[in-house]
């Protein structure tokens, strides 16, 4: 711990529970009360930023800065252009990142902040429509806005009710409102948002399908109705996937032989003679296309109460065309074969 503060010498978990609860409780109820009063100015700064074809800017001094940033960055990933500026580096030579027209979004608990009002007469000589994020609708800020936007919270959350806490979280709420609205606005798709979030899981489940991540036929465990649990097993171990498909002779899935199900037939079997394939099988594995994506596949996995790790990969439902497993859906596509 830092010096200089006084520490409580036991803490109480109920109390830090109840602190933690009491926090979020009066989050959550800052942002339903901005929520019931958004007026028709929010209804015109979506307009504005619908029909601008360019960038919106967005600005804010302190922790209003970094929730600057994260509005920033969310607009930008759901197709808006949008960047950040610091009003201190914008009155040194950042406002030439402006082109005329260019809204700019300022946001401030007080509506006061000194560093945003300098910059306001600035911002009128690039014919920027300016619109507000404040707490307070009748500050300077405020009325100096083209558009204003009421996040007033009547308490920060932390204890000492000085925190940027609430102000931030309800500010936050606001942008993440605006982007919702332009997302609907624009008609905007699963499709939009993974081609500008190739990298990361979130990326990979938008814009990977299972034959990317697979394992062809040739390289998974295969076996026959007839076939012999010792061949099962021999074939498993030999293509460890976790699994052995079972198929016909037209290649149509039959069923699929775990790792589990192995374990479970030793543990009540000890005399494994004359057990086939077909005695151990299940006949109803879940299945998966292989043109579905791999957030598709991961939902059929984790499906229901009992979460499975391997998927048959099958065309027109029957056809077994290879075996995909969780934990490639999370590594993402496996290096070609040479």
């Amino acid at each position: 711990m830092g010096k200089g503060l006084p520490v409580a010498q036991e803490l109480d978990a109920m109390d830090c529970r109840g602190r933690a609860m009491e926090v979020m409780r009066i989050e959550a109820e800052a942002i339903a009360k901005t929520a019931e009063r958004l007026t028709e100015s929010f209804d015109r700064t979506v307009a504005l930023l619908l029909q601008h074809p360019g960038k919106v800017i967005v600005c804010g001094v302190g922790k209003s800065g970094f929730a600057a940033q994260k509005i920033a960055a969310t607009l930008t990933s759901t197709g808006m252009q949008a960047v950040f500026l610091h009003p201190t580096e914008a009155l040194h030579g950042d406002l030439g990142i402006y082109t005329p027209g260019d809204p700019t979004l300022l946001i401030s608990r007080s509506g006061a902040t000194e560093e945003l009002l300098s910059l306001v007469p600035l911002l009128r000589r690039f014919d920027s429509p300016l619109i507000a994020i404040v707490g307070n609708v009748s500050s300077p800020l405020a009325f100096r806005c083209d558009h204003v936007l009421e996040a007033y919270v009547s308490v920060e959350a932390d204890p000492l009710a000085l925190v940027p806490t609430t102000s931030i979280i309800t500010a936050l709420a606001m942008g993440d409102a605006l982007a919702a609205a332009l997302m609907s606005k624009r008609a905007f798709r699963r499709e939009d948002f993974a081609r500008f979030h190739p990298g990361g899981q979130l990326g990979r489940n938008l814009s990977l399908r299972v034959d990317d991540v697979m394992y062809p036929l040739h390289q998974i465990a295969i076996a026959q109705l007839s076939t012999h649990i010792r061949e099962v097993i021999i074939a498993m171990t030999e293509r460890p996937l976790g699994a052995c498909c079972v198929m016909d002779e037209e290649q149509n899935l039959l069923g699929i032989i775990t790792d589990g199900d192995i374990r479970r037939l030793i543990r009540r079997t000890e005399n494994l003679a004359g057990i086939t394939a077909a005695d151990v099988l299940c006949a109803t594995p879940r299945t998966v296309d292989p043109a579905a994506t791999l957030g598709q596949a991961v939902a059929i996995m984790e499906a229901g109460v009992r979460q499975v790790m391997v998927l048959p990969v099958v065309q027109a439902e029957k056809k077994l065309l290879g075996l995909i497993r969780l934990h490639d859906a999370y590594r993402g596509p496996r290096p070609a074969e040479s």
